[in-house]
């Protein structure tokens, strides 16, 4: 890949804009609720989880009609966890993105139901895989879906991240909830294309450590960017995180790149899938570390 790193992340985001696009026109009626799904899925986003599926699948040689659906379900995974993650209840945000986060623009309840329609939509699309030569293999991505969104994930990890006020949790608690509300859905992203190609484990192994470094890379940054940046960049509100308790009330912030560096060399570093073999996979890292929102 000899294209500028920003090149691709933003060819690969409008490619899977248009793929959303004609999935909205085809499922996403007139309702209330529907035009809640709609907005939540459209008001902007940096489209990372399905360009990541879009990058291990082509590494890997497959086709867009096998990743296509994961990439989707991706998005609706994430999207969902966003709405709910804003509601007052939670995060207790009014904006997403630079707009008025679902709950604003329509009303708790229908954001709550929205987030709650898209993991749905984001299980049925995966279904539609399940007609291919690989059955067992489409099966095995469902259930990782499910596996990660739920009580050994994404759930649990938004979870403690609400108790992170309350108590008093260590560097170590505080990765650990990290990993579960954001590395376990890029463990989604990166495994399912592998599950699909019949990987073998020990690609499953290294899927799995780039997934949790860059999950954890992408929540320290957000971090240090709530802590420096502010609302015209990031479009939401910034200084929050920090009253919270989170990693940078225990490190510094040169600490905090120092780790980011470390997680870095630690998946990358090798001559395997995502050190040597792709060393876009590196620099996908780089970027992140460097990014401004």
């Amino acid at each position: 890949m000899e294209m500028n790193i920003k090149e691709i992340l933003k060819s690969y985001a409008l490619d899977f804009d248009k793929d959303l696009k004609v999935f909205l026109n085809k499922e996403i009626f007139e309702t209330k609720l529907d035009k809640a799904i709609k907005y939540s899925l459209t008001i902007g986003g940096k489209r990372i989880r399905p360009v990541i599926v879009r990058l291990v699948s082509e590494s890997l040689g497959l086709k867009k009609r096998d990743y296509k659906q994961i990439a989707l379900a991706s998005e609706l995974l994430h999207t969902y966890s966003l709405v709910h993650d804003d509601l007052p209840q939670m995060d207790n945000d009014d904006y997403r993105r630079g707009k008025l986060a679902t709950h604003k623009k329509f009303d708790e309840a229908t954001a709550i139901l929205s987030g709650n329609s898209m993991f749905s939509m984001a299980v049925e699309i995966l279904t539609k895989n399940t007609d291919s030569q690989h059955y067992n293999r489409s099966l095995e991505v469902i259930n990782l879906l499910t596996r990660i969104a739920g009580t050994n994930g994404l759930a649990l990890g938004q979870s403690l991240d609400l108790e992170i006020p309350k108590k008093n949790f260590s560097k170590n608690e505080i990765i650990k909830i990290y990993e579960l509300k954001t590395s376990r859905l890029f463990e989604f992203c990166i495994l399912s294309p592998i599950i699909l190609a019949g990987s073998n484990k020990k690609l499953l192994d290294e899927g799995k450590l780039y997934s949790k470094n860059l999950g954890l890379i992408f929540q320290i940054t957000d971090d240090i960017l709530d802590a420096r940046s502010n609302f015209k960049t990031l479009g939401k509100k910034t200084n929050k995180d920090i009253k919270k308790n989170h990693l940078l009330n225990h490190i510094s912030f040169d600490q905090a790149y120092t780790i980011c560096s470390d997680l870095i060399y630690e998946c990358t570093n090798k001559k395997n899938f995502f050190g040597e073999k792709n060393p876009f996979f590196k620099k996908f890292l780089d970027f992140l570390l460097q990014r401004k929102h």
